[in-house]
């Protein structure tokens, strides 16, 4: 899954958090800062785990303020770790 987190996400600790949230769900990935704003967030593993990952991202009990989440589902990488870029 990866999923484009609009709002204000950088600086106040998003990624970490969202790092935090994956790893908890034994997801592996990224959550990376994009210009204008934004944070990629790249998450693989079970289905079920990245739906609630995506849950939390749209919850409100973020870091910062999110105002929209775009995702896409498509076939994994083979990304290993979570890292924070």
């Amino acid at each position: 899954m990866t999923a484009f987190v609009h709002g204000q996400v950088q600086g106040v600790g998003f990624r970490w958090w969202t790092r935090a949230r994956a790893l908890e769900r034994g997801l592996t990935g990224s959550a990376t800062n994009l210009p204008g704003g934004r944070v990629q967030v790249i998450a693989e593993g079970p289905e079920a785990g990245c739906r609630q990952l995506l849950g939390l991202l749209r919850g409100g009990h973020t870091p910062g303020v999110v105002t929209l989440v775009v995702e896409q589902f498509a076939e994994p990488r083979g990304e290993t770790g979570f890292v924070e870029r």
